[in-house]
């Protein structure tokens, strides 16, 4: 008697049910190979910087790397290059690539393949920082000074040369052996002046276990808890900067496209200081939620509890286009509440539309030059194609992920396994089973931080519908 097969999660289903494309039309792609076949090549309104220093960092086997990065100490400070893939040099303002992108507003990862922004000759080739060769970017150019706080920024197009394609554990385990690539030498000292600037400033971090689906080696697909790398979060903090000094850039011209995510309302603070203290974590009455949560312990119950509490601060995010000329001012709460300071999307062109005409507005300004009639005219519409896209690309991580973990418990109903409290409300709570990783509502009377016995009542991989019970 042959074991029966471990049910497989259907994504094929998922894309059906979303409705997501499988294809571009066909103009779409003839004005892609158009685009494609062309090189921006230095000159007026385009600087060579082929001699800096840069590299990309990003998951094994990505191709669309919008992103190069470079970070150098300087005699009192520090230099950060950041180049971005410049997606203004090859989408044409008004034809079908343009209306396609526009369309689709970022690119859908799942698990077997991404539904992507732009077609793959642009976004895993012509239009991306690979280290084959000159590329055109838009290049920030910040110093900072001993502390690694901003004093200067400039932006510009230009071309650059990505000197190699590196991925966040290659750069860890380098640094762990002592060695650096010359392109990030100072970014071991500059990232964690950043972090802690971050927190100063009042970032919110949640840090709860964030779980991705992988494959599982024997043709199948399991769930794993990913662990963010020291590097990764130096490079998340340099990408923050970025979009920082672009908000700075647009408030202080009086026009822009803002993400934003209001302020905590006081009850929220409130109550989440009730629950740390009931969790026994002491709080400070003048410090801010960002450094309470920085200084949690990894993974322990209660902590895991104190940062499912802490959502709780991070709600309202959306997009703001403004237009001073226009008669549209900028939202009276101009921040991003989980990054301490207003913060503007700029970094991640060929995967998020929103980036692009950031982009120009922040070279224009710059530069001093009247702002292009396209991009003030699609600033307006812009925050309802990205809230519209952040919910789908939310809800098809969320299916792909609840089916895949509904296929690994399908055969363990009835089963009782031991899990953390994340959340108790009434008669049910949420809670977080480390092996597998899973995170599920479960019935039962509960309190958060707790470690409970449950039991699995159901779980289907063809819905995602998972079920506990307290034991």
């Amino acid at each position: 008697m042959h074991p029966s097969p471990r049910p497989t999660p259907d994504f094929a289903a998922v894309r059906a049910e979303f409705a997501l494309p499988d294809a571009f039309p066909a103009p779409v792609l003839v004005e892609a190979a158009r685009a494609a076949a062309g090189r921006p090549g230095p000159g007026p309104g385009r600087r060579d910087a082929t001699d800096v220093e840069l590299v990309t960092i990003d998951p094994p086997g990505s191709k669309d790397l919008d992103q190069a990065l470079g970070v150098a100490r300087r005699r009192s400070g520090f230099r950060v290059y950041y180049a971005i893939a410049d997606l203004g040099a090859v989408v044409t303002p008004g034809g079908a690539l343009d209306a396609e992108v526009r369309r689709r507003g970022q690119t859908i990862y799942l698990p077997d393949g991404s539904v992507p922004l732009h077609p793959a000759e642009l976004s895993e080739d012509a239009a991306s920082l690979l280290p084959d060769g000159p590329r055109a970017a838009v290049l920030w150019t910040f110093d900072l000074d001993d502390a690694g706080e901003q004093v200067a920024v400039s932006v510009e197009r230009a071309v650059v040369r990505s000197r190699a394609r590196l991925d966040y554990a290659g750069v860890q385990a380098d640094l762990a052996a002592g060695r650096v690539h010359p392109a990030l030498a100072a970014l071991p000292e500059l990232g964690p002046l950043r972090r802690a600037h971050a927190v100063r400033r009042g970032a919110i971090e949640l840090e709860l276990p964030e779980q991705e689906v992988v494959p599982d080696g024997s043709g199948g697909w399991t769930v794993r808890v990913r662990r963010r790398l020291d590097v990764e979060s130096w490079n998340a903090e340099i990408s923050l900067l970025t979009g920082m000094a672009a908000a700075r850039i647009m408030l202080d011209a009086g026009v822009g496209l803002l993400r934003t995510l209001p302020a905590p309302e006081p009850d929220a603070l409130a109550a989440f200081r009730r629950t740390a203290r009931e969790l026994g974590f002491g709080w400070p009455e003048d410090a801010p939620a960002a450094e309470l949560l920085a200084g949690l312990p990894a993974d322990t119950p209660s902590a895991l509890a104190v940062r499912r509490a802490a959502t709780a601060l991070l709600r309202g995010a959306g997009y703001h286009a403004f237009d001073r000329s226009a008669g549209t001012e900028p939202p009276a709460d101009a921040g991003h509440g989980g990054i301490g300071a207003p913060y503007s999307h700029v970094t991640a062109p060929l995967r998020r539309l929103a980036d692009r005409f950031s982009t120009e507005v922040c070279l224009a300004v710059t530069a001093g030059a009247e702002l292009p009639e396209w991009v003030r005219a699609a600033l307006p519409t812009l925050p309802a194609v990205m809230d519209e896209s952040d919910a789908l690309a939310s809800r098809v991580d969320r299916a792909c992920l609840d089916r895949t973990e509904a296929a690994l418990l399908r055969g363990s109903v009835g089963q009782e396994f031991d899990a953390v409290v994340l959340r108790a409300d009434g008669e049910a709570g949420e809670v977080y089973l480390p092996d597998p990783p899973v995170l599920a509502r479960c019935t039962g009377a509960f309190t958060a931080g707790a470690v409970v016995r449950v039991r699995l009542t159901a779980a289907n991989p063809e819905t995602g519908q998972i079920e506990f019970a307290a034991s």
